[in-house]
């Protein structure tokens, strides 16, 4: 598959996926008999993770250092490319709770403006009552 069809199966730009295969992120992609870069179904897997762990806040240089142990195969790599994923998983929990804080202090804030809100328009309400009789 060429790179605009993965960028469109993909839903990213055919500049992110250079970037991601120039960083290290995505191993190097095969290329046909003319130098054009040939996606296999392994790629867009791959690719899929990659993007999932992005939009879910993991950091490029993490991911990087995942890439590098998962492409050297190694069974030595394993522990190393586990504790890589733990350690993001920890700092996406907390960032989780940092979030919900936030919105708890958003609906609160919310819930403020509606009580003015509702106030000010029982107020206008009764304004309006008062003067038409």
């Amino acid at each position: 598959m060429k790179i605009a069809q993965a960028a469109k199966q993909l839903d990213l730009s055919t500049a992110t996926l250079r970037y991601y295969e120039n960083i290290g992120l995505i191993r190097e992609i095969k290329r046909d008999d003319h130098g054009i870069r040939d996606y296999t179904e392994d790629d867009l897997q791959w690719i899929e993770f990659i993007k999932c762990m992005r939009n879910a806040g993991l950091s490029i240089d993490a991911l990087r250092e995942y890439t590098a142990l998962f492409f050297e195969d190694d069974d030595h790599t394993l522990s190393s490319r586990k504790n890589i994923l733990v350690n993001e998983r920890e700092r996406l929990v907390q960032k989780q709770k940092e979030i919900e804080e936030t919105i708890k202090r958003l609906d609160f804030k919310i819930e403020s403006y509606e009580d003015i809100i509702h106030n000010h328009e029982k107020k206008l309400a009764h304004q309006l009552k008062t003067h038409s009789n």
